[in-house]
C-alpha cells in the first residue's frame, strides 16, 4: 500500500474565508480542522494523501470522488446532509478507512467515521441543555448462557442519587445489526434526549438498560442475565407495567419476538424501523414471521390487552426495513392487533432512531 499520510483532514490548510463561514462539528477530534460543515450543512472533506491515486468520501449512501491540489491534498463537498450523526468512510486507491481526523465509533460491523451535523436552529431535543443530569453508567457482568464476561451501559435518571427512596420503571432498548451495546449509549444520545424530556416535563423518570443484542439466544439472555441482575442491582419496579422493551433494526426483531413468546414481561413495547421478513430467513425460528403471526391470532386480545403501548416507526419508504414493516402492520389490521404507527424521513439512519426514542420515550407509563 502507498504511503499515507494521516495528518488528518486539512490541518495543513490556512485560516481562509472558507473556513471563517464553515464550522467544526463536535465530532472532529481535539485538532481535526476538517471534515467541517457550509451554512447549508454541506460536508467539507480533505484528507492529505500526497501519494494516491484516487481518494473518495462515502456518506449517506452517495460516493463523492475527490480532488488533488498541488500540495497533495485532497477536498470534496457534499450534498446537504441530514441533521444528527452520520457515519461516513474514505477510500484511499480502493482502500477503506476511517478518517485520522474524526471520532470513530463501532457501526457497520466496524469502527466508522462519524459526522454530527446540527439540528435545525431551535431544534434542541438532542442537544445538551442546561437541566438536570442523569448519568450512564457500564456494567460488566458475567453471563452464564454465554460463558463469557459481557457488559451494559444503564442510564440512570438525575433523581436517582439523590432521592434514595425512589423506585424506578426500566426501558430495555437494543441496538441494531453491526452494532453494540455502545450505540444507543453514544451514537443514539440517550442520556440526553431522556434529561431533556424529563426535564420538561414531557416523559417520567425512568432507567434505560442497553445491553448487548449479540448472543446465542437474546431472549434467555435478556430474561436469565439482564433483567435478574439489574433487578438485583438498582431501584426498579419489577413488575410488567413498569417494564418496556424496544429496539431498532435487528435489536427491533428481538423485541417482536420476545415481545410474543413473553408478552407477560412488558405492557410497553417499540419497534424501531423493523419488522419480520417477508421471507423465511435461515432456519432460526425465531425468525418465523408465520409462527408469530399464529401466536399473535391466537391469543389476540390477550396481547391487545397486555399492551399499553405497542409503538412501530419507519424512516419513511427509504428505510431499508420499510417493506417489512408494512407488511407486517397489514397482517396485524388483519388480526386485529391494536398499534400506533409512526413515520419520519431519514432512511435506516440514527437521526430516525434518536426521534423514535424521543416519541415513545413520552408514551411510556402515562
Amino acid at each position: 500500500m502507498k504511503r499515507l499520510s494521516t495528518l488528518g483532514l486539512g490541518l495543513l490548510l490556512s485560516a481562509s474565508s472558507l473556513m471563517a463561514q464553515n464550522v467544526r462539528p463536535v465530532t472532529n477530534l481535539r485538532n481535526g480542522q476538517f471534515p467541517q460543515l457550509t451554512a447549508d450543512n454541506r460536508g467539507v472533506f480533505q484528507l492529505k494523501a500526497p501519494d494516491a491515486k484516487e481518494v473518495i468520501v462515502d456518506i449517506g449512501g452517495k460516493k463523492y470522488p475527490m480532488t488533488k491540489d498541488d500540495k497533495g491534498v485532497w477536498s470534496a463537498t457534499t450534498d446537504v446532509l441530514m441533521s444528527g450523526i452520520n457515519y461516513y468512510f474514505l477510500y484511499v486507491d480502493g482502500v477503506q478507512i476511517s478518517d485520522p481526523a474524526s471520532e470513530t465509533f463501532y457501526g457497520c460491523s466496524r469502527m466508522s467515521s462519524c459526522i454530527e451535523v446540527p439540528y435545525a436552529k431551535g431544534d434542541v431535543r438532542f442537544e445538551l441543555a442546561n437541566v438536570a443530569h442523569g448519568e450512564t453508567t457500564m456494567r460488566r457482568y458475567y453471563s452464564k448462557n454465554e460463558g463469557a464476561w459481557r457488559r451494559m451501559f444503564i442510564y440512570l435518571p438525575p433523581s436517582y442519587q439523590t432521592d434514595l427512596s425512589k423506585t424506578y420503571p426500566v426501558l430495555y432498548i437494543q441496538h441494531g445489526g453491526g452494532e453494540d451495546e455502545r450505540g444507543w449509549a453514544l451514537q443514539g444520545r440517550t442520556d440526553i434526549i431522556l434529561d431533556n424530556l424529563i426535564a420538561q416535563g414531557k416523559a417520567n423518570e425512568m432507567i434505560v438498560v442497553m445491553s448487548d443484542g449479540n448472543c446465542k439466544d437474546f431472549i434467555k439472555e435478556l430474561t436469565e442475565e439482564c433483567i435478574p441482575l439489574v433487578e438485583k442491582t438498582y431501584r426498579v419496579k419489577k413488575d410488567a407495567a413498569n417494564r418496556a422493551m424496544a429496539g431498532l433494526s435487528m435489536g427491533g426483531i428481538q423485541t417482536l419476538n420476545i415481545a410474543v413468546a413473553k408478552p407477560e414481561l412488558f405492557q410497553y413495547v417499540g419497534v424501531f424501523s423493523s419488522g419480520w421478513f417477508t421471507r423465511p430467513f435461515g432456519n432460526n425460528p425465531q425468525m418465523n414471521a408465520e409462527e408469530n403471526y399464529k401466536k399473535l391470532a391466537e391469543r389476540k386480545d390477550f396481547y391487545n390487552k397486555q399492551f399499553k403501548q405497542f409503538y412501530l416507526t419507519m424512516g419513511g419508504q427509504e428505510d431499508i426495513a420499510f417493506n417489512n414493516c408494512k407488511a407486517m402492520r397489514e397482517k396485524f389490521d388483519e388480526i386485529g392487533i391494536k398499534y400506533k404507527y409512526f413515520e419520519t424521513p431519514g432512511g435506516h439512519t440514527w437521526p430516525v432512531w434518536r426521534e423514535s426514542l424521543y416519541q415513545f420515550a413520552q408514551l411510556l407509563w402515562k
